[in-house]
């Protein structure tokens, strides 16, 4: 409920009259090892801190997904990452004049499998450390979540490092 950082959409998702689900896209996390080293198709981010700097607004991090608990249909989940990879980009670069070329999304281990983002073919690359963007170097201070990517240009790879 509470904005998201910088660049953010917010959905309100409906089948029929019905609200089924909630999403919120907003600014990818500054850094992350298995994000910035992703190997897809043989291509790795490898990015330097200029590279980032420069390019870190061409990924979207989907902040919030839910599915309001009392909707039970099979698929659901991934049906809407799905529609979401296809339909985001272009309303984004609509809204922002910036045409995303990766999607990330972090997941909290310990609550939940990321099962619906395995099923709409994301990739799970790894985990966060569990110190949170402020939090102390070798502490735990945050949940760990595991990173999901799904890209969203087969030239992610070039345009990041651009």
């Amino acid at each position: 409920y509470t904005p998201l950082p910088g660049a953010q959409l917010r959905y309100f998702i409906s089948a029929g009259k019905q609200i089924v689900a909630l999403s919120g896209f907003g600014a990818a996390a500054w850094q992350t090892a298995p994000r910035d080293q992703f190997t897809c198709d043989l291509q790795v981010i490898g990015w330097n801190h200029d590279q980032r700097k420069k390019n870190l607004n061409l990924i979207i991090n989907n902040a919030r997904f839910l599915i309001l608990p009392w909707i039970k249909s099979k698929n659901l989940a991934s049906k809407i990452l799905s529609l979401t990879a296809r339909l985001l980009p272009n309303i984004w670069k609509e809204i922002y004049n910036i045409r995303p070329v990766l999607m990330e999304s972090f997941v909290e281990k310990d609550r939940f499998a990321g099962t619906c983002y395995e099923a709409a073919n994301w990739k799970n690359v790894g985990q966060t450390k569990g110190r949170g963007k402020l939090g102390p170097p070798g502490k735990l201070s945050v949940p760990i979540k595991d990173i999901w990517l799904y890209p969203l240009d087969k030239r992610f790879k070039m345009i990041l490092k651009n």
